[in-house]
Protein backbone atom coordinates (compact mmCIF):
# COMPACT_ATOMS: atom_id res chain seq x y z
CA UNK A 1 0.00 0.00 0.00
CA UNK A 2 1.63 3.51 -0.92
CA UNK A 3 2.24 5.65 2.06
CA UNK A 4 0.19 8.65 -0.25
CA UNK A 5 -3.21 8.05 1.22
CA UNK A 6 -3.23 7.78 5.29
CA UNK A 7 -3.05 3.98 6.94
CA UNK A 8 -6.34 3.59 8.70
CA UNK A 9 -8.01 5.13 5.50
CA UNK A 10 -6.12 2.23 3.75
CA UNK A 11 -8.38 -0.61 4.53
CA UNK A 12 -10.74 1.28 2.11
CA UNK A 13 -8.70 2.08 -0.44
CA UNK A 14 -6.07 0.05 -0.95
CA UNK A 15 -7.00 -2.31 -3.55
CA UNK A 16 -8.65 0.25 -5.69
CA UNK A 17 -5.37 2.53 -5.48
CA UNK A 18 -3.26 -0.26 -6.32
CA UNK A 19 -5.54 -0.94 -9.54
CA UNK A 20 -5.77 2.97 -9.98
CA UNK A 21 -2.23 3.68 -10.16
CA UNK A 22 -1.16 0.32 -12.23
CA UNK A 23 -3.75 1.85 -14.62
CA UNK A 24 -2.22 5.36 -14.53
CA UNK A 25 1.09 3.61 -15.17
CA UNK A 26 -0.45 1.85 -18.55
CA UNK A 27 -1.46 4.95 -20.05
CA UNK A 28 1.68 6.79 -20.04
CA UNK A 29 3.28 4.21 -21.08
CA UNK A 30 0.78 4.25 -23.84
CA UNK A 31 0.58 8.09 -24.48
CA UNK A 32 4.02 9.00 -24.39
CA UNK A 33 3.67 11.19 -21.93
CA UNK A 34 4.31 11.59 -18.18
CA UNK A 35 1.62 13.96 -16.76
CA UNK A 36 -2.06 12.45 -17.21
CA UNK A 37 -5.04 15.05 -17.32
CA UNK A 38 -7.19 12.76 -14.99
CA UNK A 39 -11.05 13.59 -13.72
CA UNK A 40 -12.41 12.80 -10.90
CA UNK A 41 -16.02 13.01 -10.73
CA UNK A 42 -17.78 13.43 -7.61
CA UNK A 43 -14.17 13.04 -5.93
CA UNK A 44 -15.37 15.27 -2.42
CA UNK A 45 -11.53 16.02 -0.78
CA UNK A 46 -9.53 14.81 -2.73
CA UNK A 47 -9.12 11.07 -1.61
CA UNK A 48 -7.99 10.14 -4.68
CA UNK A 49 -7.20 13.33 -7.01
CA UNK A 50 -4.32 14.35 -4.24
CA UNK A 51 -2.43 11.29 -4.65
CA UNK A 52 -2.93 10.75 -8.45
CA UNK A 53 -1.34 14.68 -8.56
CA UNK A 54 1.47 13.42 -6.25
CA UNK A 55 2.04 11.18 -9.00
CA UNK A 56 2.44 13.77 -11.67
CA UNK A 57 -0.61 14.36 -13.39
CA UNK A 58 -2.97 16.89 -13.96
CA UNK A 59 -6.37 16.41 -11.91
CA UNK A 60 -9.83 17.94 -12.16
CA UNK A 61 -12.38 17.26 -9.71
CA UNK A 62 -16.15 17.58 -10.02
CA UNK A 63 -18.01 17.84 -7.08
CA UNK A 64 -21.53 19.19 -5.70
CA UNK A 65 -20.41 20.19 -2.42
CA UNK A 66 -18.52 23.96 -2.38
CA UNK A 67 -17.57 22.65 1.33
CA UNK A 68 -15.79 19.88 -0.13
CA UNK A 69 -14.03 21.78 -2.52
CA UNK A 70 -12.74 24.01 -0.49
CA UNK A 71 -11.12 21.35 1.90
CA UNK A 72 -9.98 19.63 -1.68
CA UNK A 73 -7.98 23.10 -2.44
CA UNK A 74 -6.43 23.33 1.41
CA UNK A 75 -5.31 19.53 1.10
CA UNK A 76 -3.78 19.83 -2.19
CA UNK A 77 -1.78 23.05 -1.36
CA UNK A 78 -0.99 20.99 1.94
CA UNK A 79 0.32 18.28 -0.28
CA UNK A 80 2.23 20.60 -2.62
CA UNK A 81 0.05 19.68 -5.80
CA UNK A 82 -1.88 22.95 -5.32
CA UNK A 83 -0.89 23.23 -9.46
CA UNK A 84 -1.97 20.36 -10.49
CA UNK A 85 -5.44 20.47 -8.63
CA UNK A 86 -8.45 22.58 -9.81
CA UNK A 87 -11.89 22.30 -8.32
CA UNK A 88 -15.30 22.63 -10.07
CA UNK A 89 -18.50 22.64 -8.38
CA UNK A 90 -21.25 20.18 -10.69
CA UNK A 91 -22.28 16.90 -10.59
CA UNK A 92 -21.92 13.76 -13.29
CA UNK A 93 -25.42 14.35 -15.02
CA UNK A 94 -24.46 17.73 -15.81
CA UNK A 95 -20.92 16.76 -16.41
CA UNK A 96 -20.26 18.94 -19.76
CA UNK A 97 -21.33 21.98 -18.25
CA UNK A 98 -18.43 22.13 -16.16
CA UNK A 99 -16.06 19.79 -18.39
CA UNK A 100 -14.98 19.06 -21.83
CA UNK A 101 -15.54 15.94 -23.35
CA UNK A 102 -13.09 13.54 -24.85
CA UNK A 103 -10.54 15.40 -22.70
CA UNK A 104 -9.66 13.03 -19.94
CA UNK A 105 -6.83 10.01 -20.24
CA UNK A 106 -8.84 8.79 -17.24
CA UNK A 107 -11.81 9.71 -15.14
CA UNK A 108 -12.55 8.34 -11.58
CA UNK A 109 -16.26 7.35 -10.60
CA UNK A 110 -15.99 6.35 -6.92
CA UNK A 111 -19.19 6.43 -4.94
CA UNK A 112 -21.35 8.26 -7.23
CA UNK A 113 -23.31 6.31 -9.27
CA UNK A 114 -25.65 5.29 -5.79
CA UNK A 115 -26.96 8.78 -5.58
CA UNK A 116 -27.81 9.66 -9.22
CA UNK A 117 -30.85 9.60 -10.15
CA UNK A 118 -29.98 7.90 -13.63
CA UNK A 119 -26.74 5.31 -13.07
CA UNK A 120 -26.24 4.59 -17.02
CA UNK A 121 -26.16 8.73 -17.81
CA UNK A 122 -24.11 8.75 -15.41
CA UNK A 123 -21.73 5.95 -17.29
CA UNK A 124 -22.29 7.51 -20.49
CA UNK A 125 -21.10 11.29 -19.27
CA UNK A 126 -18.40 9.23 -17.39
CA UNK A 127 -17.02 7.41 -20.23
CA UNK A 128 -17.90 10.19 -22.86
CA UNK A 129 -15.06 12.24 -20.98
CA UNK A 130 -12.68 10.15 -21.94
CA UNK A 131 -10.26 9.96 -24.73
CA UNK A 132 -10.53 6.77 -26.87
CA UNK A 133 -8.27 4.01 -25.11
CA UNK A 134 -8.75 5.85 -21.73
CA UNK A 135 -9.22 4.34 -18.52
CA UNK A 136 -12.08 4.39 -16.40
CA UNK A 137 -12.19 3.70 -12.88
CA UNK A 138 -16.02 3.19 -11.12
CA UNK A 139 -16.83 2.23 -7.83
CA UNK A 140 -20.23 1.30 -6.41
CA UNK A 141 -21.88 0.19 -3.61
CA UNK A 142 -22.09 -3.95 -3.67
CA UNK A 143 -25.73 -5.08 -2.82
CA UNK A 144 -23.98 -8.85 -1.42
CA UNK A 145 -21.97 -6.37 1.26
CA UNK A 146 -24.60 -5.04 2.63
CA UNK A 147 -27.33 -8.18 2.74
CA UNK A 148 -24.17 -9.62 4.22
CA UNK A 149 -23.56 -6.93 7.27
CA UNK A 150 -27.24 -6.58 8.10
CA UNK A 151 -27.92 -10.26 8.68
CA UNK A 152 -24.06 -10.59 10.95
CA UNK A 153 -25.92 -7.51 12.98
CA UNK A 154 -28.72 -9.76 13.48
CA UNK A 155 -31.35 -7.70 11.38
CA UNK A 156 -32.20 -10.48 8.84
CA UNK A 157 -35.87 -9.43 7.63
CA UNK A 158 -34.23 -5.74 6.27
CA UNK A 159 -30.97 -8.35 5.08
CA UNK A 160 -33.46 -10.00 3.17
CA UNK A 161 -35.29 -6.48 2.31
CA UNK A 162 -31.79 -5.55 0.46
CA UNK A 163 -31.83 -9.25 -1.25
CA UNK A 164 -35.14 -8.37 -2.87
CA UNK A 165 -35.47 -4.97 -3.16
CA UNK A 166 -35.10 -3.61 -6.84
CA UNK A 167 -32.67 -1.05 -5.44
CA UNK A 168 -30.72 -2.87 -2.80
CA UNK A 169 -32.05 -0.32 0.16
CA UNK A 170 -32.87 -2.54 3.43
CA UNK A 171 -35.23 -0.43 4.64
CA UNK A 172 -36.36 3.64 4.52
CA UNK A 173 -33.37 4.19 7.02
CA UNK A 174 -31.38 3.46 4.50
CA UNK A 175 -28.21 6.18 3.87
CA UNK A 176 -28.03 4.41 0.19
CA UNK A 177 -30.48 5.11 -2.20
CA UNK A 178 -28.86 2.19 -4.81
CA UNK A 179 -26.42 -0.80 -4.78
CA UNK A 180 -25.15 -3.10 -7.57
CA UNK A 181 -24.39 -6.45 -8.28
CA UNK A 182 -21.07 -7.12 -10.46
CA UNK A 183 -23.25 -7.75 -13.36
CA UNK A 184 -25.03 -4.84 -12.86
CA UNK A 185 -21.69 -2.45 -12.95
CA UNK A 186 -19.83 -4.10 -15.86
CA UNK A 187 -23.70 -4.46 -17.62
CA UNK A 188 -23.70 -0.54 -17.24
CA UNK A 189 -20.16 -0.17 -18.26
CA UNK A 190 -19.94 -2.56 -21.36
CA UNK A 191 -23.27 -0.46 -23.09
CA UNK A 192 -21.48 2.88 -22.77
CA UNK A 193 -18.62 1.68 -25.11
CA UNK A 194 -16.01 0.74 -22.19
CA UNK A 195 -14.29 -3.05 -22.30
CA UNK A 196 -13.94 -4.72 -18.62
CA UNK A 197 -10.46 -4.92 -17.89
CA UNK A 198 -10.96 -6.02 -14.27
CA UNK A 199 -13.81 -6.51 -11.50
CA UNK A 200 -12.35 -5.89 -7.63
CA UNK A 201 -14.43 -6.59 -4.36
CA UNK A 202 -13.40 -3.73 -1.76
CA UNK A 203 -14.12 -4.06 1.36
CA UNK A 204 -14.57 -8.01 1.50
CA UNK A 205 -13.56 -8.00 5.40
CA UNK A 206 -12.79 -4.74 6.64
CA UNK A 207 -15.91 -3.53 7.34
CA UNK A 208 -16.71 -6.90 8.86
CA UNK A 209 -13.80 -7.18 11.15
CA UNK A 210 -13.67 -5.46 14.88
CA UNK A 211 -11.46 -2.00 14.76
CA UNK A 212 -10.39 -2.74 18.04
CA UNK A 213 -8.60 -5.94 16.48
CA UNK A 214 -7.31 -4.20 13.59
CA UNK A 215 -5.55 -1.46 15.73
CA UNK A 216 -4.41 -2.94 18.51
CA UNK A 217 -3.58 -6.71 17.19
CA UNK A 218 0.59 -6.63 16.09
CA UNK A 219 0.26 -6.53 12.49
CA UNK A 220 -2.79 -7.02 11.84
CA UNK A 221 -3.57 -4.21 9.88
CA UNK A 222 -0.91 -5.14 7.22
CA UNK A 223 -2.18 -9.05 7.15
CA UNK A 224 -5.59 -7.65 6.64
CA UNK A 225 -4.52 -5.76 3.33
CA UNK A 226 -2.40 -8.51 2.06
CA UNK A 227 -5.55 -10.58 2.25
CA UNK A 228 -8.19 -7.85 0.40
CA UNK A 229 -5.63 -7.79 -2.03
CA UNK A 230 -5.64 -11.48 -1.99
CA UNK A 231 -9.55 -11.93 -2.82
CA UNK A 232 -10.30 -8.70 -4.80
CA UNK A 233 -10.14 -10.30 -8.28
CA UNK A 234 -11.52 -13.57 -7.32
CA UNK A 235 -15.39 -13.25 -8.51
CA UNK A 236 -16.58 -15.86 -5.12
CA UNK A 237 -15.88 -12.73 -3.24
CA UNK A 238 -17.52 -10.21 -5.17
CA UNK A 239 -21.08 -11.14 -4.06
CA UNK A 240 -20.14 -10.42 -0.42
CA UNK A 241 -17.94 -7.06 -1.02
CA UNK A 242 -19.10 -4.02 0.64
CA UNK A 243 -17.87 -1.95 -2.86
CA UNK A 244 -17.31 -3.07 -5.96
CA UNK A 245 -14.71 -1.91 -8.91
CA UNK A 246 -14.73 -1.87 -12.31
CA UNK A 247 -11.48 -1.04 -14.46
CA UNK A 248 -11.88 -0.80 -18.24
CA UNK A 249 -10.84 0.96 -21.28
CA UNK A 250 -12.51 3.11 -23.91
CA UNK A 251 -13.34 1.53 -27.02
CA UNK A 252 -11.54 3.19 -29.71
Amino acid sequence: MSDQLRPRASLRTAVVWEVLKDALERRVKATGREALDVLDTGGGTGNFAVPVARLGHRVTVVDPSPNALFALERRADEAGVADRVRGVQGDILGLFEVVDRAGYDAVLCHGVLEYVDDPAEGVRNAVDALRPSGALSLLGAGLGGAVLARALAGHFAEARQALTDPDGRWGAGDPVPRRFTADQLTGLVDAAGVEVGAVHGVRVFADLVPGVLVDTEPGAMEELLRLEAAVAELPAFHSVATQLHVLGEKRA
